[in-house]
Protein backbone atom coordinates (compact mmCIF):
# COMPACT_ATOMS: atom_id res chain seq x y z
CA UNK A 1 0.00 0.00 0.00
CA UNK A 2 1.03 3.63 -0.32
CA UNK A 3 2.99 5.37 2.36
CA UNK A 4 4.58 8.66 1.38
CA UNK A 5 6.22 11.15 3.69
CA UNK A 6 8.08 14.38 3.15
CA UNK A 7 11.31 16.07 4.31
CA UNK A 8 12.96 19.44 3.94
CA UNK A 9 16.66 20.02 3.12
CA UNK A 10 19.57 17.52 2.76
CA UNK A 11 22.32 16.31 5.17
CA UNK A 12 25.99 15.73 4.51
CA UNK A 13 26.79 12.71 2.43
CA UNK A 14 28.88 11.37 5.29
CA UNK A 15 26.10 11.40 7.86
CA UNK A 16 22.87 12.87 6.47
CA UNK A 17 20.49 10.87 8.59
CA UNK A 18 21.52 12.72 11.75
CA UNK A 19 22.31 16.10 10.26
CA UNK A 20 19.05 16.99 8.50
CA UNK A 21 15.36 17.22 8.95
CA UNK A 22 14.61 14.50 6.45
CA UNK A 23 11.93 14.33 3.78
CA UNK A 24 11.04 10.65 3.73
CA UNK A 25 8.96 9.95 0.66
CA UNK A 26 8.19 6.25 0.70
CA UNK A 27 6.05 3.55 -0.82
CA UNK A 28 5.20 0.52 1.26
CA UNK A 29 3.28 -2.60 0.38
CA UNK A 30 2.26 -2.81 4.01
CA UNK A 31 0.43 -0.61 6.53
CA UNK A 32 -1.58 1.53 4.12
CA UNK A 33 -2.47 4.91 5.58
CA UNK A 34 -5.71 5.97 3.92
CA UNK A 35 -5.73 9.79 3.94
CA UNK A 36 -9.02 10.60 5.66
CA UNK A 37 -8.97 14.17 4.41
CA UNK A 38 -9.09 13.26 0.71
CA UNK A 39 -12.25 13.24 -1.35
CA UNK A 40 -13.88 9.84 -1.79
CA UNK A 41 -12.82 9.73 -5.44
CA UNK A 42 -9.17 10.31 -4.60
CA UNK A 43 -9.24 7.73 -1.80
CA UNK A 44 -10.42 5.12 -4.28
CA UNK A 45 -7.80 6.16 -6.82
CA UNK A 46 -5.04 6.21 -4.23
CA UNK A 47 -6.02 2.74 -3.09
CA UNK A 48 -5.90 1.52 -6.68
CA UNK A 49 -2.50 3.15 -7.10
CA UNK A 50 -1.25 1.36 -4.00
CA UNK A 51 -2.62 -2.00 -5.08
CA UNK A 52 -0.97 -1.64 -8.48
CA UNK A 53 2.40 -1.69 -6.73
CA UNK A 54 1.53 -5.02 -5.14
CA UNK A 55 0.58 -6.80 -8.36
CA UNK A 56 2.12 -10.17 -9.08
CA UNK A 57 5.12 -9.92 -11.44
CA UNK A 58 4.90 -11.26 -14.96
CA UNK A 59 6.82 -14.45 -15.70
CA UNK A 60 8.68 -12.93 -18.66
CA UNK A 61 11.06 -10.01 -19.05
CA UNK A 62 10.61 -6.99 -21.30
CA UNK A 63 12.38 -8.97 -24.05
CA UNK A 64 10.04 -11.94 -23.61
CA UNK A 65 12.60 -14.25 -22.01
CA UNK A 66 11.34 -16.72 -19.41
CA UNK A 67 12.14 -15.83 -15.80
CA UNK A 68 12.54 -18.33 -12.97
CA UNK A 69 10.72 -17.86 -9.68
CA UNK A 70 14.03 -16.95 -8.02
CA UNK A 71 14.76 -14.27 -10.60
CA UNK A 72 11.17 -13.04 -10.47
CA UNK A 73 11.47 -12.38 -6.74
CA UNK A 74 13.61 -9.33 -7.56
CA UNK A 75 10.94 -7.74 -9.73
CA UNK A 76 8.96 -4.97 -8.01
CA UNK A 77 5.84 -5.97 -9.95
CA UNK A 78 5.12 -5.78 -13.69
CA UNK A 79 7.17 -3.19 -15.55
CA UNK A 80 4.99 -0.11 -16.11
CA UNK A 81 4.61 1.35 -19.57
CA UNK A 82 6.73 4.42 -20.18
CA UNK A 83 5.07 7.73 -19.37
CA UNK A 84 3.47 9.57 -22.30
CA UNK A 85 5.88 12.26 -23.60
CA UNK A 86 3.24 14.96 -23.11
CA UNK A 87 3.24 14.12 -19.39
CA UNK A 88 6.99 13.74 -18.91
CA UNK A 89 7.66 17.41 -19.64
CA UNK A 90 5.19 18.48 -16.93
CA UNK A 91 6.66 16.41 -14.11
CA UNK A 92 8.58 18.17 -11.37
CA UNK A 93 8.37 20.34 -8.28
CA UNK A 94 6.27 23.49 -8.01
CA UNK A 95 6.19 26.17 -5.31
CA UNK A 96 2.60 26.54 -4.12
CA UNK A 97 1.44 28.96 -1.39
CA UNK A 98 1.50 26.16 1.21
CA UNK A 99 4.85 24.69 0.14
CA UNK A 100 6.51 22.57 -2.53
CA UNK A 101 4.17 20.33 -4.55
CA UNK A 102 5.21 17.35 -6.67
CA UNK A 103 3.66 16.40 -10.01
CA UNK A 104 4.42 12.79 -10.89
CA UNK A 105 3.21 10.06 -13.24
CA UNK A 106 1.94 6.64 -12.29
CA UNK A 107 0.71 4.03 -14.79
CA UNK A 108 -0.19 6.60 -17.42
CA UNK A 109 -1.94 9.04 -15.10
CA UNK A 110 -0.81 12.34 -13.60
CA UNK A 111 -0.79 12.84 -9.84
CA UNK A 112 -0.29 15.83 -7.55
CA UNK A 113 1.04 15.42 -3.98
CA UNK A 114 1.87 17.84 -1.21
CA UNK A 115 4.44 17.94 1.57
CA UNK A 116 2.02 17.88 4.50
CA UNK A 117 2.72 14.87 6.69
CA UNK A 118 1.77 13.44 10.06
CA UNK A 119 3.89 10.66 11.51
CA UNK A 120 5.91 10.43 8.31
CA UNK A 121 2.99 9.40 6.11
CA UNK A 122 1.29 11.04 3.14
CA UNK A 123 -1.88 12.97 3.86
CA UNK A 124 -2.83 14.51 0.52
CA UNK A 125 -2.53 13.26 -3.05
CA UNK A 126 -4.88 13.53 -6.00
CA UNK A 127 -5.04 12.08 -9.47
CA UNK A 128 -5.38 14.69 -12.23
CA UNK A 129 -7.80 14.28 -15.14
CA UNK A 130 -6.54 15.47 -18.52
CA UNK A 131 -9.12 17.63 -20.29
CA UNK A 132 -6.94 19.39 -22.88
CA UNK A 133 -3.29 20.01 -23.69
CA UNK A 134 -1.56 21.24 -20.51
CA UNK A 135 -4.91 21.38 -18.70
CA UNK A 136 -6.12 19.02 -15.97
CA UNK A 137 -9.12 18.73 -13.73
CA UNK A 138 -8.74 18.30 -9.98
CA UNK A 139 -11.44 17.72 -7.37
CA UNK A 140 -12.16 21.02 -5.53
CA UNK A 141 -11.71 19.36 -2.12
CA UNK A 142 -8.32 17.99 -3.14
CA UNK A 143 -7.29 21.34 -4.61
CA UNK A 144 -8.01 23.12 -1.32
CA UNK A 145 -6.09 20.54 0.71
CA UNK A 146 -3.06 20.40 -1.57
CA UNK A 147 -2.85 23.88 -3.08
CA UNK A 148 -4.56 26.03 -0.47
CA UNK A 149 -7.44 28.52 -0.82
CA UNK A 150 -7.68 28.97 -4.58
CA UNK A 151 -10.75 29.46 -6.75
CA UNK A 152 -12.19 26.33 -8.41
CA UNK A 153 -10.95 25.68 -11.92
CA UNK A 154 -8.57 23.70 -14.06
CA UNK A 155 -4.92 23.13 -13.24
CA UNK A 156 -3.07 24.72 -16.18
CA UNK A 157 0.64 24.35 -16.99
CA UNK A 158 2.13 27.58 -18.31
CA UNK A 159 4.75 27.18 -21.03
CA UNK A 160 7.42 29.49 -22.36
CA UNK A 161 10.08 28.98 -25.00
CA UNK A 162 11.64 25.96 -23.29
CA UNK A 163 10.57 22.32 -23.18
CA UNK A 164 9.52 22.36 -19.54
CA UNK A 165 6.68 24.48 -18.14
CA UNK A 166 7.38 27.71 -16.30
CA UNK A 167 4.64 27.24 -13.74
CA UNK A 168 1.29 25.68 -12.99
CA UNK A 169 -1.74 27.88 -12.39
CA UNK A 170 -4.92 27.10 -10.47
CA UNK A 171 -7.69 29.51 -9.55
CA UNK A 172 -5.57 32.52 -10.48
CA UNK A 173 -2.63 31.42 -8.32
CA UNK A 174 0.63 30.92 -10.21
CA UNK A 175 3.04 28.31 -8.82
CA UNK A 176 6.53 28.48 -10.40
CA UNK A 177 8.28 25.28 -11.37
CA UNK A 178 11.60 24.63 -9.65
CA UNK A 179 14.53 24.45 -12.07
CA UNK A 180 16.18 21.41 -10.50
CA UNK A 181 17.35 19.35 -13.47
CA UNK A 182 20.79 19.49 -15.13
CA UNK A 183 21.10 21.77 -18.11
CA UNK A 184 19.67 20.34 -21.37
CA UNK A 185 22.19 18.04 -23.03
CA UNK A 186 24.05 17.32 -19.77
CA UNK A 187 23.70 14.60 -17.14
CA UNK A 188 25.31 16.33 -14.18
CA UNK A 189 24.55 19.19 -11.82
CA UNK A 190 27.67 21.27 -11.10
CA UNK A 191 29.24 22.99 -8.11
CA UNK A 192 31.85 25.72 -8.67
CA UNK A 193 35.09 24.85 -6.79
CA UNK A 194 36.12 27.45 -4.20
CA UNK A 195 39.82 26.78 -4.81
CA UNK A 196 41.86 25.61 -7.81
CA UNK A 197 41.48 21.83 -7.85
CA UNK A 198 45.12 21.20 -8.79
CA UNK A 199 46.25 23.18 -5.76
CA UNK A 200 43.87 21.16 -3.60
CA UNK A 201 45.26 17.94 -5.13
CA UNK A 202 48.84 18.75 -4.08
CA UNK A 203 47.75 19.43 -0.50
CA UNK A 204 45.58 16.32 -0.31
CA UNK A 205 48.32 14.03 -1.58
CA UNK A 206 50.64 15.40 1.10
CA UNK A 207 48.10 14.85 3.90
CA UNK A 208 47.40 11.67 5.86
CA UNK A 209 44.09 9.94 6.69
CA UNK A 210 42.79 10.12 10.27
CA UNK A 211 44.17 7.57 12.74
CA UNK A 212 41.73 4.77 13.56
CA UNK A 213 41.45 2.09 16.18
CA UNK A 214 40.93 -1.43 14.91
CA UNK A 215 40.97 -4.26 14.74
CA UNK A 216 40.29 -4.27 11.02
CA UNK A 217 40.45 -6.94 8.36
CA UNK A 218 43.42 -6.85 6.02
CA UNK A 219 42.49 -4.88 2.93
CA UNK A 220 41.89 -7.10 -0.09
CA UNK A 221 40.84 -4.81 -2.93
CA UNK A 222 39.91 -6.55 -6.16
CA UNK A 223 38.95 -5.13 -9.55
CA UNK A 224 35.27 -5.61 -10.33
CA UNK A 225 35.66 -6.16 -14.06
CA UNK A 226 38.21 -8.93 -13.45
CA UNK A 227 35.62 -10.82 -11.41
CA UNK A 228 33.00 -10.31 -14.13
CA UNK A 229 33.88 -8.47 -17.34
CA UNK A 230 30.18 -7.90 -18.15
CA UNK A 231 29.96 -5.33 -15.35
CA UNK A 232 30.05 -1.98 -17.12
CA UNK A 233 31.99 1.08 -15.96
CA UNK A 234 31.23 4.77 -16.28
CA UNK A 235 33.64 6.18 -13.72
CA UNK A 236 32.59 9.81 -13.57
CA UNK A 237 35.55 10.95 -11.46
CA UNK A 238 37.92 9.80 -14.21
CA UNK A 239 36.23 12.38 -16.45
CA UNK A 240 35.11 15.99 -16.16
CA UNK A 241 31.46 14.87 -16.10
CA UNK A 242 31.09 15.10 -12.32
CA UNK A 243 29.81 17.60 -9.78
CA UNK A 244 33.09 19.60 -9.67
CA UNK A 245 33.82 19.32 -13.39
CA UNK A 246 37.38 18.04 -12.84
CA UNK A 247 39.19 14.74 -13.30
CA UNK A 248 40.09 13.16 -9.96
CA UNK A 249 41.19 9.67 -11.08
CA UNK A 250 43.89 8.94 -13.62
CA UNK A 251 42.24 5.66 -14.57
CA UNK A 252 38.64 4.57 -15.08
CA UNK A 253 38.74 1.52 -12.80
CA UNK A 254 36.60 0.18 -9.96
CA UNK A 255 37.84 -1.78 -6.92
CA UNK A 256 36.13 -3.11 -3.80
CA UNK A 257 37.01 -5.32 -0.86
CA UNK A 258 36.76 -8.94 -2.04
CA UNK A 259 33.70 -9.92 -0.01
CA UNK A 260 31.84 -6.78 -1.07
CA UNK A 261 32.92 -7.28 -4.69
CA UNK A 262 31.75 -10.90 -4.76
CA UNK A 263 28.37 -9.85 -3.35
CA UNK A 264 28.08 -7.18 -6.05
CA UNK A 265 28.89 -9.74 -8.76
CA UNK A 266 26.10 -11.97 -7.42
CA UNK A 267 23.67 -9.06 -7.68
CA UNK A 268 24.81 -8.40 -11.24
CA UNK A 269 24.39 -12.03 -12.22
CA UNK A 270 20.94 -12.22 -10.62
CA UNK A 271 19.83 -9.33 -12.83
CA UNK A 272 21.03 -10.90 -16.08
CA UNK A 273 18.01 -13.20 -16.61
CA UNK A 274 15.82 -10.11 -16.27
CA UNK A 275 17.72 -8.32 -19.05
CA UNK A 276 19.76 -5.91 -16.91
CA UNK A 277 23.24 -5.49 -15.53
CA UNK A 278 25.13 -3.16 -13.21
CA UNK A 279 26.89 0.02 -14.38
CA UNK A 280 29.43 1.36 -11.88
CA UNK A 281 30.03 5.09 -11.36
CA UNK A 282 32.40 4.82 -8.38
CA UNK A 283 33.58 2.23 -5.87
CA UNK A 284 36.75 2.34 -3.75
CA UNK A 285 37.85 5.97 -3.48
CA UNK A 286 41.30 6.88 -2.10
CA UNK A 287 41.06 9.11 0.96
CA UNK A 288 42.98 11.94 -0.67
CA UNK A 289 40.16 12.29 -3.24
CA UNK A 290 37.63 12.64 -0.43
CA UNK A 291 39.82 15.42 1.00
CA UNK A 292 39.94 17.09 -2.42
CA UNK A 293 36.14 17.03 -2.59
CA UNK A 294 35.89 18.61 0.85
CA UNK A 295 38.48 21.33 0.27
CA UNK A 296 37.12 22.32 -3.16
CA UNK A 297 33.43 22.40 -2.20
CA UNK A 298 31.76 25.61 -0.91
CA UNK A 299 30.73 25.53 2.75
CA UNK A 300 27.03 25.64 1.91
CA UNK A 301 27.42 22.60 -0.37
CA UNK A 302 29.56 20.44 1.90
CA UNK A 303 26.57 18.29 2.71
CA UNK A 304 27.35 16.80 -0.72
CA UNK A 305 30.63 15.28 0.40
CA UNK A 306 32.12 13.24 3.24
CA UNK A 307 34.25 14.92 5.88
CA UNK A 308 37.82 13.61 5.48
CA UNK A 309 38.24 13.81 9.27
CA UNK A 310 35.97 10.76 9.45
CA UNK A 311 36.60 9.30 6.02
CA UNK A 312 33.91 7.67 3.92
CA UNK A 313 32.71 4.13 3.26
CA UNK A 314 34.04 4.53 -0.27
CA UNK A 315 37.49 4.98 1.31
CA UNK A 316 37.05 1.58 2.98
CA UNK A 317 36.29 -0.12 -0.32
CA UNK A 318 32.85 -1.16 0.87
CA UNK A 319 30.55 1.36 -0.86
CA UNK A 320 29.56 1.64 -4.49
CA UNK A 321 27.73 4.14 -6.70
CA UNK A 322 25.90 2.42 -9.52
CA UNK A 323 22.83 2.08 -11.71
CA UNK A 324 21.28 -0.42 -14.12
CA UNK A 325 21.93 -0.85 -17.82
CA UNK A 326 19.97 -2.80 -20.43
CA UNK A 327 21.81 -5.85 -21.70
CA UNK A 328 20.13 -5.56 -25.10
CA UNK A 329 21.27 -1.99 -25.78
CA UNK A 330 24.12 -1.39 -23.31
CA UNK A 331 22.43 1.87 -22.31
CA UNK A 332 21.72 2.95 -18.73
CA UNK A 333 18.08 3.02 -17.67
CA UNK A 334 16.34 6.23 -16.63
CA UNK A 335 16.01 6.85 -12.89
CA UNK A 336 14.06 9.57 -11.01
CA UNK A 337 17.24 11.69 -10.85
CA UNK A 338 20.65 11.87 -12.42
CA UNK A 339 23.75 10.52 -10.64
CA UNK A 340 25.32 12.67 -7.91
CA UNK A 341 22.38 15.04 -8.04
CA UNK A 342 22.05 17.49 -5.16
CA UNK A 343 18.24 17.61 -5.00
CA UNK A 344 15.50 15.73 -3.19
CA UNK A 345 14.97 13.76 -6.41
CA UNK A 346 18.03 11.75 -5.37
CA UNK A 347 16.25 10.28 -2.33
CA UNK A 348 15.87 6.50 -2.42
CA UNK A 349 12.11 6.78 -1.92
CA UNK A 350 11.32 10.07 -3.68
CA UNK A 351 7.88 9.65 -5.33
CA UNK A 352 8.42 11.97 -8.29
CA UNK A 353 9.29 11.09 -11.87
CA UNK A 354 7.57 8.23 -13.66
CA UNK A 355 6.37 4.84 -12.52
CA UNK A 356 8.92 3.15 -14.80
CA UNK A 357 11.79 5.18 -13.34
CA UNK A 358 10.70 4.25 -9.83
CA UNK A 359 10.35 0.61 -10.95
CA UNK A 360 13.97 0.54 -12.12
CA UNK A 361 15.12 2.18 -8.87
CA UNK A 362 13.31 -0.48 -6.84
CA UNK A 363 14.69 -3.30 -9.00
CA UNK A 364 18.24 -2.06 -8.37
CA UNK A 365 17.57 -1.81 -4.66
CA UNK A 366 16.04 -5.30 -4.51
CA UNK A 367 19.04 -6.83 -6.26
CA UNK A 368 21.57 -5.09 -4.01
CA UNK A 369 19.73 -5.68 -0.73
CA UNK A 370 19.45 -9.38 -1.55
CA UNK A 371 23.27 -9.53 -1.44
CA UNK A 372 23.81 -7.68 1.84
CA UNK A 373 23.93 -4.05 0.69
CA UNK A 374 21.94 -1.14 2.12
CA UNK A 375 20.93 1.93 0.14
CA UNK A 376 21.84 5.41 1.33
CA UNK A 377 18.41 6.97 2.03
CA UNK A 378 19.42 10.23 0.36
CA UNK A 379 21.13 8.73 -2.72
CA UNK A 380 19.39 5.97 -4.65
CA UNK A 381 22.68 5.09 -6.42
CA UNK A 382 24.82 4.67 -3.26
CA UNK A 383 24.97 1.28 -1.54
CA UNK A 384 27.01 0.27 1.51
CA UNK A 385 28.09 -3.31 2.07
CA UNK A 386 26.95 -4.68 5.43
CA UNK A 387 30.52 -5.32 6.62
CA UNK A 388 31.95 -1.88 5.83
CA UNK A 389 32.92 -1.26 9.47
CA UNK A 390 35.45 -4.10 9.34
CA UNK A 391 37.73 -2.32 6.84
CA UNK A 392 40.18 0.56 7.43
CA UNK A 393 40.26 3.83 5.52
CA UNK A 394 42.38 3.35 2.43
CA UNK A 395 44.53 5.89 0.59
CA UNK A 396 46.27 3.81 -2.05
CA UNK A 397 46.06 4.97 -5.67
CA UNK A 398 44.52 2.64 -8.24
CA UNK A 399 47.82 1.91 -9.99
CA UNK A 400 49.41 0.78 -6.71
CA UNK A 401 46.70 -1.73 -5.77
CA UNK A 402 48.07 -5.27 -5.78
CA UNK A 403 51.69 -4.19 -6.17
Amino acid sequence: MVRIAVTVGRPSRANRARERRRVNWGVSNHDMLMPRSLSGRSVILLAAYALAGCARPHAVTQTGAAVSSADRSLLPGPMPADAPPRFRMLLGEYDAPLGMRVVFEDNGRMWLADTTHVGGKLQHAAMLTEVAEYQFGIEPTDARLILGPTRPGLLIFEHGAGVRPLAMVHGGVRMPRRDIEPEPGTTQLRVTPVRPVEQVRVEALAASPPAERGPFRTADLVELTKLDPTIKLEIRYATTNNFLGTRFYDEARAFMQRRAAEALVRAHQALRPLGYGLLIHDAYRPWYVTKMFWDATPDDKRWLVANPAQGSRHNRGAAVDLTLYELATGKPVEMPSTYDESTDRAYADYPGGTSRERWFRKLLRNAMEAQGYAVNPTEWWHFDYAEWRFYPIGNIAFDKIGT
